[in-house]
């Protein structure tokens, strides 16, 4: 959907002590969520029609949001079981 917020808070609100925790200790996974929130404000600027690209485009920075998402899923449900 257009406009829609895909943001890490917003999509797993279940983890939201995790993204915190791993936003201030983990270089690694500051990185991709830092990375993972300017795409998603590029997806969301272009969905807008702010800027202005082609479709294949788009639909290229939706396929990498998506591949940072499950990557930060990931590290989000290992730290969750390492830590219960």
């Amino acid at each position: 959907m257009l406009g829609e917020k895909h943001d890490l808070h917003h999509e797993l609100p279940e983890f939201k002590d995790e993204i915190h925790h791993l936003k201030m200790n983990d270089a690694h996974f500051s990185r991709l969520f830092k990375e993972y929130h300017e795409l998603d404000h590029e997806v969301i600027r272009i969905e807008q029609g702010v800027e202005n690209t082609s479709d294949e485009y788009l639909e290229q920075q939706k396929k990498q949001r998506l591949h940072l998402k499950d990557a930060l899923f990931t590290m989000l449900s290992a730290h969750k079981v390492k830590h219960t």
